[in-house]
């Protein structure tokens, strides 16, 4: 199979060039190296040319090439998973074609980092506030009294009841706990909860001089919360979230 050419990432090229680690990927090690278009840097490895899965293995390769790249340069803006292309011709026009946007957010994003956070609800507390609520405690006995049948529409009303106590509970932690940090954020974004049980799913654009001052912060916030929530804290990440850079993926001739 021929080989195509794999888009990580993308950096200015004012600051100079960085010495890139090799990747091995399939037993094969792959020099990782960069192809240029005036001040707009692409970073690139020689790829099998067909279609990349986002499996396990496919997704840590992508990242351990941004993550290298982001402990050596300032301005990291990624590319989503998956984009090859058939030559180094093919890079360049691509090159010409975001250079606007590149050139744009190349300022925008230096010096910055984007950490996560989810807050997933502990089963027992859960259960412990929705049982404070009378209206659907009422409810719960009697859709339990009532057939399947007979009870369909309580069902459907306890469903309801329940949606609109976690949409409340949502608004709650998104009030004290993702609004207390969004200060010492340069951006911030509230992603759809994944699962029943997470209350928010937060991502943070924070300059690298602050990291310190937000990790103090997200800590204080866990104190006040750890007997009912967990905190799933992750990154530093590259700005995946406040960038909006998508390709076409190439079809394999």
């Amino acid at each position: 199979m021929m080989d195509g050419i794999y888009v990580f990432c993308s950096i200015p090229n004012g600051d100079g060039l960085p010495d890139l680690d090799s990747i091995e990927f399939e037993d094969v090690k792959r020099e990782v190296y960069t192809i240029s278009y005036q001040d707009a840097v692409m970073v690139v490895a020689d790829m099998p040319m067909r279609i990349y899965h986002p499996k396990k293995e496919n997704l840590l390769m992508h990242q351990q090439v941004i993550t290298d790249v982001m402990g050596k340069v300032d301005s990291v803006v990624p590319i989503s998973f998956g984009n090859i292309f058939k030559s180094r011709e093919d890079i360049v026009a691509l090159l010409k074609n975001l250079y606007p946007q590149l050139i744009s957010l190349y300022p925008k994003i230096r010096g910055k980092i984007e950490v996560g956070l989810k807050v997933i609800g502990k089963k027992e507390w859960l259960e412990s506030e929705i049982n404070k609520k009378p209206g659907i405690q009422k409810k719960q006995k009697t859709v339990r009294e009532k057939s399947e049948a007979a009870g369909y529409f309580d069902r459907i009303e306890l469903g309801e009841m329940a949606q609109d106590f976690f949409k409340k509970l949502q608004s709650k932690v998104e009030e004290e706990i993702h609004d207390a940090l969004t200060p010492i954020a340069e951006s911030e974004q509230v992603n759809e909860p994944i699962g029943e049980k997470m209350l928010l799913n937060g991502a943070y654009l924070v300059d690298r001089e602050n990291e310190s001052l937000f990790d103090q912060k997200v800590n204080e916030v866990y104190e006040a919360w750890n007997d009912k929530v967990e905190f799933k804290y992750t990154g530093p990440w590259p700005a995946y979230n406040f960038i909006n850079i998508k390709l076409k993926v190439e079809e394999p001739s």
